[in-house]
């Protein structure tokens, strides 16, 4: 997990680029998504997070977006308990 108000834009358009990171997320509410969504492009810098992997979001305890991540936050939703 990379701190977006930890690295700077140049190293960031980089690894975007280099396909190293691939999703990002909110560290308050817990919530990733792709880096195209609409809601993660509001969020504030200091709240944003970067994952490789789903896997790696899911490790932290990251859920899918409910917005760009349709599918994927309907079987979080509905998983086990």
């Amino acid at each position: 997990m990379i701190h977006h108000d930890k690295i700077p834009d140049s190293d960031l358009r980089n690894k975007i680029k280099n396909a190293e990171i691939c999703f990002g997320g909110n560290r308050k509410l817990k919530i990733y998504g792709t880096l195209k969504c609409s809601s993660g492009k509001r969020m504030k810098r200091e709240n944003r997070v970067f994952f490789l992997s789903e896997n790696e979001a899911r490790q932290n305890s990251f859920r899918p977006c409910g917005h760009c991540m349709k599918t994927e936050y309907q079987n979080w939703k509905n998983g086990p308990i």
